[in-house]
């Protein structure tokens, strides 16, 4: 775990870096070109559960939003991706969705949190506004597939925003697993928001202007005194931690992890020393969705490490 081990080291980290930055372009003019925003559009699928999911689904993202599918045997729940603060769902999961359809998981990626007057940045608005967003994405999802509960993964805000929804709006009997990548678990600087936001453009000036999350996320913050009062987990849900030691947003990143029972923290550099994502590239990181393959289904898929064939 030398701190001058180089960089982008494992095969297809340096593709992932720049699938990234493509990611971020093509994703959220996709997102822009989609219309109304979240908020407006589930309003108009009231009354309808499936309908109301359907409004938030994230728009082009390979793999996902398939509502015909119907969870297998070998995979039964469906998984939800919950995106980060400034991004959207067309742009987080452009490698992690694709990658659990061709195994064989019901995908489904929502954007969240959108705010008047902000186009295509999303997950901006209240932890707990969002939170009853996620709440209604994954009531249509399990009555469209049918299945009793969904697995979450989510980044950054996307890990510890779906906490919110289990504590205070009955997600806990829906979600068997939340796998967090990079959580704000409990809380990060103004400073590391700012760095956050340098990854997006337009995304600065929303930092203590337009961005009630970035508020909420901060150390301290009456959301997050809320959130974790009295413990950090729900009984009978499943969480993992994937954390990375180069974590410049959600600092330290030890603050990432949980505590309680069915917990299991881990950081990249514990699997494979010498990867070293960044919080952005937590998303793409061939040695993350490995883990993320784990944390769904740790029966038939073992913890990834350097020698493990991480892509597959």
């Amino acid at each position: 775990m030398s701190g001058t081990a180089p960089r982008s080291t494992l095969p297809g980290t340096g593709f992932a870096r720049r699938l990234a930055t493509l990611a971020a372009g093509c994703g959220l003019l996709t997102a822009a070109l989609a219309g109304a925003a979240p908020a407006q559009a589930a309003a108009r699928g009231a009354g309808d559960p499936i309908a109301a999911a359907q409004a938030l689904a994230a728009p082009g993202v390979p793999g996902a939003n398939n509502w015909s599918c119907r969870p297998s045997a070998a995979h039964p729940r469906p998984v939800v991706l919950v995106h980060g603060t400034f991004a959207n769902g067309s742009d987080n999961w452009l490698t992690v969705a694709p990658a659990l359809a061709a195994d064989g998981y019901c995908v489904y990626a929502l954007t969240y949190g959108s705010v008047p007057g902000v186009p295509v940045l999303a997950a901006l608005a209240p932890v707990a506004d969002s939170a009853q967003q996620l709440a209604t994405f994954v009531t249509g999802v399990l009555a469209a597939s049918g299945a009793g509960q969904v697995d979450v993964v989510g980044h950054s805000q996307g890990g510890m925003m779906p906490r919110y929804y289990l504590k205070f709006d009955g997600g806990a009997a829906k979600v068997h697993t939340l796998v967090g990548l990079a959580p704000s678990n409990h809380g990060t600087t103004l400073d590391g928001l700012t760095v956050l936001a340098q990854s997006f453009p337009g995304a600065q000036a929303l930092v203590s202007s337009a961005c009630p999350a970035c508020a909420d996320q901060e150390v301290g913050s009456a959301a997050l005194t809320r959130l974790n009062a009295g413990g950090d987990t729900m009984p009978g849900v499943h969480y993992t931690v994937i954390a990375t030691e180069d974590d410049e947003v959600v600092t330290p990143y030890t603050s990432q992890f949980l505590s309680g029972p069915n917990v299991e923290n881990v950081t990249v550099q514990q699997l494979c020393p010498l990867n070293h994502p960044d919080h952005v590239l937590m998303a793409v990181d061939p040695v993350v969705l490995h883990e993320v393959r784990h944390a769904l289904d740790p029966a038939h898929v073992g913890e990834a490490d350097c020698t493990a064939n991480v892509t597959g």
